[in-house]
C-alpha cells in the first residue's frame, strides 16, 4: 500500500495503487477490511477527499445487488440476504413458550453465500469462512437445513456446503435463518428434488421463526412466531444506513427479558395495519415500532447510550431491528450522499461501523 508520509497530495502512481490495494481488499477480505481502508480514509490527512471517494465507489460497487442463484461448476450458490425490521410488535408468550408476533421485514442487498457441491466424504460436510463468525459443522443451522431437507425426500447425499459469512451473528439482521433457508434453495437445485415452496416453507418453519420468510419475499407482513407470512407484492424502495455496534446479543435473552405491554400493542398495531394496506410502509418504517428494544437495552446499555448519541446528530431516528444488535437510519432513496457523508462522521465520531443497505429485489 503507497502511505504518503511527506507529499501534500497522492502522486498518479500513489492513488492507482491505493485503488489497487482496495480492490485487493475488497475482493479477498471483505467488509471488515472495507471497515479498516475506512478507517486509513479517516485518519488520512492528505487527500482524504479523494480517498473516502475511491472508497464509496468501491463499497457501491461492492453492494451492488447481485442474483440470487448461480451455476458455479458441478455446485449451486445462492445468496442470503440480510432483513431489516420495519416494525417488530411482540404480544405475550403462548402456551407453546413463543411469543405472538407482528413484523414487517425486508430484505436488503448484503449477503452471505451458500455454496452446496457434491461432496467427497460421506455424509454433510459444511466449512463456514469469511470476515464474520459462524458456528462449524452440526453447530451451524445450514447442516440441519440439509438433514432435514434429505430426511424430508428420504434421500442421503454427500454434499459440501461452504458458508461464507459477511452479515454478523447476533445482529437481528437474520443471517443464519437466511442462510438456512438459501441452503434448502440450494440443494433443492442440485439435488432436482423438485420440492414444491409450500413443503419447503413447512421445513423452514420447522428450522426457526424467520427462515420461511428468506424462501419468498423481499417484503412480507409476518405473524405467529414469525412463520406466518403474508407476502407484500408493492415495492417498497429504500435506502438505509446499517449501524453494526461490535456487540452480539441474544435472541434469547431478550425475548426472556421482554415485559409484555399489550395496551402499547394494539396502538401500534393499529397504526401499523392502517398504514399498510395503503402501501405507505414509508410511515410504518418512521414509527421505529419494536417493542424488544427495551428489553434489548436492558440488556445492553451501550447500545441505549449510542442511539441516544447518534440521533443528537440530527441524522433521524434510529431503530432496532429484530432482536439487536444492528440499528437503522431511513434515508430518502435518492439521498446517497447525504447517507454516505453520515456514514463516515459516525465512524469518526463514534468509531461504529456502518454499511449503506438498500431494498433487496428478490
Amino acid at each position: 500500500m503507497c502511505l504518503p508520509s511527506e507529499q501534500p497530495s497522492y502522486t498518479g502512481a500513489c492513488a492507482s495503487a491505493t485503488r489497487g490495494y482496495a480492490r485487493f481488499v475488497l475482493l479477498f477480505l471483505g467488509f471488515r477490511s472495507l471497515f479498516h481502508l475506512s478507517q486509513f480514509c479517516t485518519n488520512n490527512k492528505y487527500n482524504r477527499l479523494y480517498c473516502q471517494q475511491t472508497l464509496l465507489k468501491l463499497m457501491r460497487d461492492y453492494m451492488t445487488e447481485k442474483k440470487q442463484i448461480e451455476s458455479v461448476g458441478d455446485g449451486v450458490l445462492v445468496r442470503a440476504p440480510a432483513k431489516i425490521n420495519l416494525s417488530l410488535l411482540v404480544s405475550d408468550r403462548r402456551s407453546d413458550g413463543f411469543h405472538e408476533i407482528e413484523t414487517l421485514m425486508a430484505k436488503v442487498n448484503w449477503y452471505d453465500e451458500v455454496l452446496v457441491e457434491p461432496g467427497q466424504s460421506p455424509g454433510i460436510e459444511v466449512i463456514a469462512k469469511g470476515p464474520q463468525w459462524a458456528p462449524q459443522a452440526r453447530e451451524n443451522l445450514v447442516f440441519r437445513a440439509c438433514e432435514m431437507l434429505l430426511e424430508h425426500c428420504d434421500k442421503k447425499a454427500n454434499l459440501k456446503i461452504t458458508l461464507t459469512k459477511n452479515i454478523p451473528a447476533g445482529s437481528g439482521l437474520g443471517s443464519a435463518s437466511s442462510d438456512a433457508a438459501a441452503t434448502l434453495i440450494a440443494v433443492n437445485r442440485l439435488l432436482e428434488l423438485s420440492i414444491e415452496q409450500a413443503n419447503l416453507t413447512e421445513i423452514a418453519a420447522a428450522l426457526g421463526s424467520d427462515v420461511a420468510f428468506f424462501l419468498g419475499g423481499p417484503l412480507a407482513f409476518c405473524t405467529g412466531k414469525g412463520e406466518k407470512i403474508k407476502k407484500i407484492d408493492e415495492k417498497f424502495n429504500f435506502l438505509a444506513l446499517l449501524l453494526l455496534p461490535d456487540v452480539s446479543v441474544s435472541t434469547k435473552e431478550v425475548y426472556a427479558n421482554f415485559k409484555p405491554n399489550q395496551a402499547l400493542y394494539e396502538k401500534l398495531r393499529g397504526r401499523i395495519n392502517r398504514h399498510i394496506p395503503k402501501n405507505r410502509f414509508d410511515l410504518v418504517s418512521k414509527m421505529c415500532a419494536n417493542m424488544l428494544e427495551i428489553s434489548c437495552f436492558s440488556l445492553c446499555k451501550e447500545l441505549a447510550e449510542l442511539k441516544s448519541e447518534v440521533e443528537s446528530q440530527a441524522l433521524g431516528p434510529l431503530c432496532l431491528s429484530g432482536s439487536g444488535s444492528a440499528m437503522f437510519c431511513m434515508f430518502d432513496y435518492t439521498d446517497e450522499e447525504t447517507s454516505q457523508r453520515s456514514s463516515f462522521e459516525l465512524e469518526e465520531k463514534f468509531g461504529c461501523k456502518s454499511i449503506i443497505v438498500r431494498n433487496n429485489n428478490w
